[in-house]
């Protein structure tokens, strides 16, 4: 669609990833600026460029979610305007007749991400604009929780420690945005279409943006069982921001400190990611990249299709294909068989998890891979490798989940494993070693 041009002074407010209009807090900040507000959501072409799948389940989320933002804004005689464009020059358009006074978002820690708003910032600053950030996606933004040198913590316990006691009141305050929508500018315009921007409606649905307190309550024992509902399933709504970070956070302090802490190493995925960027493309710890992966497209093909002949690992690759989503349980077991088994680096196995994941977060996926291959800040040794078959008997011992993925496991049309463990493992820990003891 056309940009349109404002001709009495208005401020934006940038949606990114904080799709609601209910405790927002950069939102809220300019609901009550003293102008109307122009509410924008841009479809970023410099993302949408590069992704492959015109089905990807994400657009089809955001599509979605962004139509129900537009009724509810037109409940009341107002309206998004929606782009497909870069954003950069949606900014500098809104800002050429001298009506735009500024731009409210919340911050986005991802490289992209900040290197893009740097540009809006400077872009900006020439028109004579604003550029006002807050702290939204997280609890507590990158920076505020460091050593006491003032250095980042790279070890998730120290790091909880620290968050638990810099906790403030002003943390976990609520925005009550949704109070002051009657400042949203009264104008009207349409949504493109989901062809209009290159994609087609994908089959695969999220979860809703809800959690029962007994999920919570029972999260500590639960949380491990791939064919239960023993999980919370809000990681889509929190990527997006469909659900406030803070009204999580609270669920968590009241009925689950076990889920409490799973959204503090979100925290502290964004705080790594912000402080080491380098670690979103390469070993955190740069001896790992010393070691010799093997290039085998076959065993990585057989692995995307979940064909490798352990049953748990193969559920759970067939259940991110068919729904986004794999349980957090099943993606550890998936991603060391990748790294350790099959010896495949695991950047591979990151960027297609960031291909079919709903939930997909470049900080707590990375974070997630080098955890697994032992090369991440955080990590597992690189001499624990799990073992997929003893993982299946302690989680899934009556094959519930197996069944639902593998139909065919026990018939004589599943495979044989694709690698002998007791093989695998021993190589993975030689050449680990070799690897790293060569670096002396």
């Amino acid at each position: 669609m056309s940009i349109p041009s404002f001709d009495s002074p208005f401020v934006v407010h940038w949606f990114r990833r904080d799709l609601r209009w209910q405790d927002n807090r950069a939102l809220d900040a300019a609901l009550t600026s003293g102008h109307p507000v122009v509410p924008l959501f841009v479809f970023d072409k410099n993302i949408l460029d590069r992704l492959d799948n015109q089905h990807d389940a994400r657009i089809t989320f955001l599509h979605d979610r962004i139509s129900h933002m537009q009724g509810e804004a037109s409940d009341l005689g107002a309206s998004l305007l929606v782009v497909h464009d870069d954003p950069i020059n949606v900014l500098e358009t809104l800002a050429e007749n001298g009506m735009m006074k500024a731009v409210y978002t919340n911050e986005d820690y991802e490289p992209y991400a900040q290197t893009r708003d740097a540009a809006a910032r400077n872009l900006l600053k020439t028109r004579g604009v604003a550029f006002h950030t807050f702290t939204d996606h997280v609890i507590q933004a990158p920076g505020e929780v460091t050593k006491p040198d003032g250095t980042p913590y790279t070890v998730f316990t120290p790091f909880s420690k620290r968050w638990h006691l810099n906790l403030s009141e002003e943390n976990m305050k609520t925005s009550p945005s949704e109070k002051h929508l009657g400042s949203l500018h009264t104008w009207d315009s349409t949504l493109p279409s989901l062809d209009s921007i290159g994609f087609k409606r994908s089959s695969i649905s999220a979860p809703e943006a809800t959690i029962t307190k007994n999920v919570l309550t029972q999260y500590a024992e639960m949380r491990d069982i791939p064919s239960v509902r023993g999980t919370s399933r809000l990681s889509v709504h929190l990527r997006f921001g469909t659900k406030s970070i803070r009204e999580a956070a609270k669920e968590g302090f009241k009925y689950s400190e076990k889920w409490l802490t799973e959204l503090i190493w979100r925290d502290f995925y964004q705080h790594v990611m912000h402080a080491f960027p380098h670690s979103m493309k390469d070993a955190f710890r740069p001896q790992y990249d010393r070691v010799p992966w093997r290039h085998n497209d076959e065993d990585f093909q057989r692995w995307t299709r979940g064909e490798t002949g352990y049953p748990l690992v193969d559920a759970g690759m067939r259940e991110l294909l068919a729904t986004g989503f794999m349980h957090n349980r099943v993606r550890m077991v998936v991603a060391s068989f990748f790294c350790k088994h099959l010896l495949l680096d695991w950047r591979l196995g990151e960027r297609h998890f960031a291909a079919h994941l709903l939930d997909f977060e470049l900080a707590s996926n990375v974070g997630g891979w080098q955890w697994a291959a032992g090369s991440g800040c955080d990590a597992a040794p690189y001499f624990r490798v799990f073992n997929p078959t003893s993982q299946l008997q302690k989680f899934d011992r009556k094959l519930t989940y197996v069944r639902k993925w593998v139909p065919e496991y026990g018939t004589e049309s599943y495979p044989a494993p694709m690698v002998d463990h007791k093989m695998a493992r021993q190589r993975a820990i030689d050449t680990y070693k070799n690897a790293l003891s060569s670096l002396s």
